[in-house]
């Protein structure tokens, strides 16, 4: 994943996270979509700009990506459960892409297996979610297993409340993600939790 901010004059300079100023404008390059983030207060200049911008680096890649603008305020579905993960900035070595497939592909990594393909991290995680989704968990519990993972890593090693929990659980709720949608979060947060903790070891 590639951060960026975007100046008035259009150029893109890469940060580390996203404070969400009310006159910013970010790109978010999650390889398989491109998010825009619209500051409320943002130029239409900017605004204008950055979507050359994106236009450009997408014409750049083997596969193009999906474009979505997000508006300040009104921030939604899988960038908005990314959110606070944006804010805080992750240090990951190994780029992580997510699906935008709606349904876990799980036949076509158990495919690759069978014929003795060890599975790359994309399918690692897939295994991971398919596994998940098989546990028929509530869609409340997934969103409690999602706000428990987003927290983990915005609170670091700080101890984790059953109220802010709650809270980020009813946030994720209301982002209308779909079943599949949160076991991918879910196993591709816990995938970056053992990455980090081993990189801390």
């Amino acid at each position: 994943m590639k951060l960026y901010s975007v100046a008035e004059n259009g150029a893109l300079r890469k940060i580390g996270k996203l404070a969400f100023a009310d006159n910013a404008v970010y790109l978010v390059d999650d390889y398989k979509n491109m998010y825009l983030w619209f500051g409320q207060k943002a130029s239409k200049k900017k605004k204008d700009l950055s979507q050359k911008k994106a236009d450009a680096l997408n014409k750049k890649k083997e596969t193009t990506a999906n474009i979505q603008i997000v508006h300040q305020g009104k921030e939604f579905g899988a960038f908005l459960a990314m959110m606070d993960i944006l804010k805080k900035g992750l240090k990951v070595k190994a780029p992580i892409e997510r699906r935008t497939e709606l349904e876990i592909q799980y036949e076509d990594t158990k495919e690759l297996i069978d014929i003795g393909l060890e599975p790359d991290l994309e399918g690692e995680i897939t295994i991971a979610a398919h596994k998940l989704a098989q546990e028929k968990k509530s869609y409340d519990e997934l969103c409690k297993a999602l706000a428990k993972a987003q927290l983990t890593i915005i609170k670091s090693k700080g101890k984790i409340t059953a109220a802010e929990i709650n809270k980020k659980a009813k946030e994720i709720h209301k982002s209308s993600s779909t079943y599949d949608e949160l076991c991918w979060l879910i196993a591709e947060l816990n995938m970056l939790l053992k990455k980090q903790s081993f990189e801390q070891d």
